[in-house]
């Protein structure tokens, strides 16, 4: 007789336990740590242009960059945790 599809036609039992994709806190901390470093790329260029076109030289400049850019990672990956937060 010959062998036909509709013969042994099973669908596979699946092995192990099911995986689960990351839990809500951990997509929380992926949306803050994005978020820091988009709001830091935009604080580097807004700025170090400010600072710039104050006339801003040196060890200012560099102070006034690093103060934009941590003040714009903090509150852009703030708002994206909270966010991500809210989707979860």
């Amino acid at each position: 007789m010959p062998y036909t599809i509709k013969d042994n036609f099973t669908m596979p039992v699946p092995v192990g336990s099911y995986q689960s994709g990351p839990s809500c806190w951990d997509r929380m901390k992926m949306g803050f740590t994005i978020g820091f470093c988009v709001g830091m790329a935009s604080g580097a260029l807004f700025g170090g242009f400010s600072a710039l076109r104050y006339g801003l030289r040196g060890r200012e400049l560099a102070n006034s960059v690093g103060k934009m850019m941590l003040q714009g990672g903090g509150t852009f990956g703030t708002f994206m945790a909270i966010g991500t937060g809210i989707r979860c």
